[in-house]
């Protein structure tokens, strides 16, 4: 065991020695405190592990006997027609967003036009900010005071939610709601953020609730709903809705498949394949249908067009040619989006931290943090314009007031007539249409210079200023239009020495700095390909994607990686840290074991539930109905629970006679999970002192086959075992039959690097670490570079 404090150096000079599971460095710390809470949303709540694992007991065996053929039929069509109803109210949903946001920052902005055009410019800004600062301050309260699990984008939860994480209210019909308003308001407030990621978890919350399985509240307990109320069915539903999530934001179908695939997804399937395709296909056809509606201007300021967002196909199609002189500039646009988006990452993370601090004082201080960024987003984005020089519309003079011919929609801003205002073109416009004239091809001196760099560097910091705001806000279309700013730029400085369209470049900058950042590759390359129609581009999308996420993967993880342990969300990562073969299993197990008779009194479960919160016990059978211990199964807290409500109790310490039918007095669906978040606890249970003195038969409620490792196991094959089966539980066993038949149980939080580090602290010499720049790697290396150079010359 620990070696005392006068040894340790004599221990640490013989650790070297020894072989790697009897090193003094396995010994372990003597305290170790990791937090199961973590931030959902803008909230710190309590999380609990998933469990996707099939129980098999004497309940389970019976009601899968007696499920009728029709039974099983009737369960296929309903995944079915889940998915189809999935489709068709994400469709609806993401429409209705798009059109909210378009008619609401339109109108705004219409109006900042019309004062402007009147020279009543001090009017004009103060109807700019002021405005932005109602919108923005509505989505926050209602987002802090209503449900703060809507806050952020959504897809950190999402995520750790499909790799086992479940938390409360994350997919609650509160939650969409706040989530389709707020984010509706946050982006009609001119803050630099995007409903990409909101709608990834509104299409996750929609499906969520179809697989909640019914709800005895709203009289919905139809016995076919109830086929869903297991992790595994929702853990499906949750995939394909965040797909059509994706759909519904980009009109993007095939992309929305392979985002939940790349980087939602822990399991995959291609039975869900299938049905993840065909939700995404029902999202593009419903988007389709509501377009060709809106195509006769009965829905105000919503903009024409088809599925595809940005259309660079239909015009100048010479323009969107390249050669393979180019490569070089594709290669350094891949490299400088790569350095870019690492940078984005590191001090988006250092931000987030800030915010953290801000916002844990309170709901006041989140309105205040909110106010503060809409105001300062806010002279930004009115002011810099003033500094851009005025330019000839050009098309035709005397072109509609506000589109400056049929290109583009440009702003006069303060300009004359028939000139516009590049900056305030960008700055003053949604996003969505900011994109659109970046991409536009034939438009190489439509954009001044300096007006790029201004506008990419505000965009750049107001990425990282908005995102924190307690306020469902998402970071894949910023992050687009500050890459298309920057390729646009790029493709200026060059000049002469590349003959790539800026259009052309611009689509490729925001590839690296999505790649940069994200560290996608083909869910991006697909979604790209589809928001700009244009088969054309793909080999260069490729080449920039690799060359940017390689060059990125050298410095930092993901953001959402990043915003997954800001957040202190347990994700479990598909790789095992090398100092994990180091440890067996035994060596993280923390005690002590809490385990019950097969046949156990009542007043001793409900005494160990009212002093532990774990939610699985060992069930031993011991003399007299087993020769010496051992292990008969696992049974859950919330299956304890149920027996302790249903009283079926003994009033000695014996099983249940044969004649004892579990049929007539249980149903499967008494033992179904409840949705996510809900649970029942022991508080909920009252007991006669008469009662507690009674005995309870465990064995036909016990998951007779859990999954078991020997204690010498290497913790880095149990945490593959754990994450590809998707375990809740995991029990350990003795190697050797003269000990207590369960060593322990590992759960989620046991794989954490902060609670194995936490009990051997030595460990942390030897953390696995990906091969990155550092910075005092970084200073040597170009310290020897100068040295090397000087020497030459």
């Amino acid at each position: 065991m620990a070696s005392t404090a006068p040894r340790e150096d004599i221990v640490m000079e013989d650790e070297e020695q020894r072989p790697p599971l009897a090193r003094a460095l396995l010994h372990r710390s003597a305290t170790n405190n990791i937090s199961q809470v973590a931030m959902v949303g803008s909230k710190a709540c309590p999380i609990e592990s998933l469990d996707y694992e099939i129980i098999e007991n004497d309940l389970f065996d019976q009601n899968w006997r007696t499920r009728a053929k029709a039974d099983q039929v009737r369960y296929v069509v309903l995944k079915w027609t889940f998915c189809f109803a999935i489709g068709i109210l994400t469709g609806v949903v993401g429409f209705l967003i798009n059109l909210a946001v378009e008619n609401v920052a339109g109108l705004k902005h219409a109006a900042v036009s019309t004062l402007m055009e009147s020279s009543s410019y001090w009017t004009a800004f103060f109807v700019f900010a002021g405005t932005n600062l109602a919108l923005l301050l509505f989505a926050s309260a209602i987002t802090a005071s209503i449900s703060p699990a809507a806050g952020g984008s959504g897809i950190p939860e999402v995520k750790a939610y499909l790799n086992g994480v479940d938390a409360p209210n994350i997919f609650s019909l509160k939650t969409l709601a706040v989530k389709i308003i707020g984010n509706i308001a946050a982006v009609s407030s001119s803050l630099h953020v995007g409903k990409a990621g909101p709608m990834v978890h509104t299409g996750a919350c929609i499906a969520a609730i179809f697989g909640q399985g019914g709800s005895r509240k709203y009289g919905l307990t139809w016995r076919w709903l109830r086929y869903f109320k297991n992790d595994r069915d929702r853990r499906d539903l949750v995939t394909i809705g965040a797909g059509a999530g994706v759909t519904a934001a980009f009109r993007a179908p095939v992309g929305g498949v392979l985002f939940a695939l790349e980087s939602l997804c822990s399991w995959w399937r291609s039975a869900l394949l299938w049905r993840s395709f065909f939700t995404t296909a029902v999202v593009a056809v419903v988007l389709r249908l509501f377009i060709d509606l809106c195509g006769t201007g009965s829905c105000g300021m919503f903009g024409k067009g088809g599925l595809v967002m940005y259309d660079v196909s239909t015009l100048f199609d010479d323009l969107m040619t390249y050669h393979l002189k180019d490569i070089p500039t594709v290669i350094l646009i891949g490299v400088i989006g790569a350095l870019l988006g690492a940078l984005y990452n590191f001090l988006m993370k250092n931000v987030l931290r800030i915010y953290n601090i801000i916002n844990e004082r309170g709901r006041v201080h989140k309105l205040l943090l909110a106010a503060a960024v809409s105001i300062l987003t806010s002279c930004c984005l009115f002011s810099l314009p003033w500094f851009a020089p005025c330019r000839p519309c050009p098309t035709a003079p005397g072109a509609p007031n506000g589109t400056c011919g049929s290109l583009n929609r440009f702003r006069r801003f303060h300009c004359p007539p028939d000139h516009y205002n590049d900056l305030a073109s960008l700055f003053l416009n949604i996003n969505d249409d900011a994109i659109r004239n970046l991409y536009t091809t034939g438009t190489n001196d439509v954009y001044h210079p300096v007006s790029m760099l201004a506008f990419f560097i505000a965009s750049y910091i107001l990425g990282l200023l908005s995102y924190g705001v307690v306020a469902p806000s998402g970071l894949f279309v910023p992050i687009i239009l500050t890459g298309a700013t920057y390729g646009r730029l790029v493709a200026m400085l060059l000049g002469n020495h590349s003959d790539l369209d800026h259009g052309l470049v611009a689509i490729l900058g925001s590839a690296s700095f999505l790649g940069g950042t994200l560290r996608m590759t083909v869910s991006v390359c697909v979604i790209i390909l589809e928001l700009t129609n244009n088969l054309l581009l793909l080999p260069l999308i490729m080449l920039v994607l690799l060359i940017s996420k390689t060059v990125a993967d050298s410095f930092n993880s993901s953001i959402y990686d990043l915003i997954l342990q800001l957040k202190g969300l347990p994700h479990l990562d598909s790789h095992a840290e090398p100092y994990t073969r180091q440890l067996a299993v035994s060596d993280v197990v923390a005690g002590p074991l809490r385990s019950f008779n097969g046949v156990e009194k009542v007043g001793h479960i409900v005494h160990i539930l009212r002093t532990t919160g774990h939610h699985a016990f060992p069930v031993i059978n011991e003399p007299p109905f087993a020769t010496a211990p051992v292990l008969y199964g696992l049974v859950l807290r919330a299956h304890l629970l149920v027996l302790l409500k249903k009283r079926e109790f003994l009033p000695a310490q014996e099983r249940y006679p044969k004649e004892y039918s579990i049929a007539a007095r249980f149903e499967a669906q008494d033992f179904d999970k409840r949705g996510s978040g809900k649970q029942d606890t022991i508080d909920d249970v009252e007991l006669s002192a008469e009662e507690m003195e009674m005995y309870v038969d465990l064995h036909p409620f016990t998951n007779a086959s859990p999954y078991t490792v020997v204690e010498t196991m290497s913790l880095a094959k149990a945490l593959i075992l754990f994450r590809e089966v998707g375990l809740r539980h995991l029990l350990v066993v003795p190697k050797a039959c003269d000990r207590s038949p369960v060593v322990g149980i590992l759960t989620r939080h046991d794989f954490m690097p902060e609670h194995i580090l936490g009990l051997h602290p030595v460990l942390l010499g030897s953390r696995w670490k990906r091969l990155r720049w550092q910075k005092g790697a970084v200073t040597k290396y170009f310290r020897s570079l100068i040295v090397s150079l000087a020497n030459t010359g």
